[in-house]
């Protein structure tokens, strides 16, 4: 009687993840999108209702962290659950560069198709520097049984893109846009995957990264924010096309935002439709911050991401640069329309999900990312230092957040800028002269994170310098 009443208990406490054993997982990573650049996120003029409906649904994070401010080391964070300098990855990968992510590293898929899942990436790789290698690993080498996409950024823009592949296949220039061209070919690959197995989706959208296009009909959506006719920058020509950077407003950004919602919505629906969505984990999020109107390159011309006034943008470790949008809806363990403010990081969903699919973490490396299912039901998570390593515009190369404070350190590794950002989450006071026990306490956890990044068996020993 006894061991029945304590297995009845067993039941009533894992019930929530009993009754989901190996659910779908569909991971929706989009690029540049701002924390403060969704409906439900504050944005007073854009439209994203599918996007806001998965909030309504699930759990809204508000202090959600991308591994880096730059796409590529963001990527391989989030799949192999390690911070992207332990994988070699310090900035973004330009094509044939030699730059890759190394078979020795397992990702998310990996773990996952090991434990039984289907599983497809659709949409931007970014973690090699030519998705025509012979001796890159591409997707379909590491964990991925289908891939459709393209790699850095597509060219010459969003319509009809000339660099999408299919597995290692180079395709002739595709006809359409790029997120109705993604979410056309999950749905496929949906349609058509092995029906016994869970699947594992890996939808990573291209937009709003620049050159961006958009259908006329979501440009007139947003007429009002644009001054004169929208016209598409394309990149990837022999010079910059200076005749058309012109500032013409934030309405082409807009539209491009509300477009990758619709088609991420034609997605969603399909999940409905065919009776999967009960039985499938949501994750939204974005590889960092926004392209602010700060621009810096060329082709960012006319991207007016929002940070929610959050100091920085892409390309910066300060938390307008690292600070995501993210959205989990676990139907029967995330609670509709809550919110979290647990410091989470984009490694964390590497062990989240691979955990709720039943795969097993590695356990001969360092995994930087933690199991965050505490924070599904309202709970909370055990206070720890985060970390990120940057080598980019700014040289503030390296950052360290512990509960409220945060340092930024230089390349040289000295403390240079400290802020409480309980007291001040824009960072503008400075407070390293007034607080250097803080500073100092904070410059010695990251030195420790740094020496274990130095002394990773597994690191790679690249000398990646440049900066884009």
């Amino acid at each position: 009687m006894i061991n029945r009443i304590i297995f009845l208990w067993t039941l009533l406490i894992f019930a929530p993840w009993a009754a989901s054993a190996q659910p779908n997982i569909v991971l929706i990573y989009v690029d540049d999108l701002g924390f403060g650049d969704l409906g439900s996120y504050g944005h007073p003029v854009l439209q994203t209702p599918n996007i806001d409906a998965l909030a309504d649904q699930g759990l809204r994070l508000t202090s959600a962290y991308a591994p880096s401010a730059l796409c590529s080391p963001s990527r391989a964070g989030l799949l192999t659950g390690r911070n992207p300098y332990r994988t070699g990855i310090k900035s973004w990968i330009p094509n044939d560069s030699g730059v890759y992510l190394r078979d020795a590293e397992i990702t998310l898929a990996e773990v996952l198709q090991d434990a039984g899942y289907a599983t497809a990436h659709i949409g931007k790789w970014h973690l090699n520097s030519d998705l025509a290698s012979d001796s890159e690993p591409q997707p379909t080498d590491q964990g991925f049984d289908y891939y459709y996409g393209h790699n850095a950024f597509q060219l010459p823009h969003n319509h009809n893109p000339t660099n999408v592949f299919r597995n290692k296949t180079p395709l002739p220039p595709q006809e359409g846009y790029t997120a109705d061209l993604y979410a056309s070919e999950a749905i496929d690959w949906l349609s058509n995957r092995d029906q016994e197995k869970p699947f594992f989706l890996y939808l990573s959208m291209a937009e709003p990264h620049t050159s961006f296009a958009n259908p006329p009909e979501y440009n007139r959506l947003y007429s009002e924010y644009t001054e004169g006719e929208a016209l598409a920058i394309p990149n990837g020509g022999a010079n910059p096309p200076k005749e058309l950077l012109i500032a013409r407003g934030p309405g082409e950004y807009y539209a491009n935002i509300t477009y990758m919602d619709a088609q991420v919505g034609r997605v969603l629906h399909w999940l409905r439709a065919n009776d999967v969505d009960d039985d499938t984990v949501i994750v939204f999020s974005s590889d960092n911050g926004a392209v602010t109107s700060r621009w810096i390159n060329w082709w960012e011309v006319n991207a007016y991401g929002s940070t929610g006034g959050l100091r920085g943008r892409k390309h910066f470790l300060y938390e307008g640069g690292i600070r995501v949008p993210t959205i989990i809806r676990y139907p029967g363990v995330t609670t509709a329309n809550s919110i979290s403010d647990e410091q989470v990081v984009g490694m964390d969903l590497f062990v989240t999900l691979a955990n709720i699919g039943g795969g097993e973490v590695p356990d001969d490396r360092e995994i930087d990312g933690i199991d965050i299912h505490a924070i599904f039901d309202g709970g909370m998570l055990a206070e720890r230092s985060l970390f990120w390593a940057l080598n980019a515009q700014s040289d503030l190369e390296f950052a360290v957040r512990l509960g409220a404070w945060k340092l930024l350190l230089d390349r040289e590794q000295t403390p240079r800028e400290l802020y409480n950002l309980a007291e001040d989450p824009m960072e503008f006071f400075n407070l390293i002269e007034t607080n250097k026990t803080k500073a100092d306490e904070l410059t010695a956890i990251a030195g420790e994170h740094l020496v274990a990044i130095a002394e990773d068996p597994l690191r790679p020993k690249l000398n990646q310098e440049y900066v884009q």
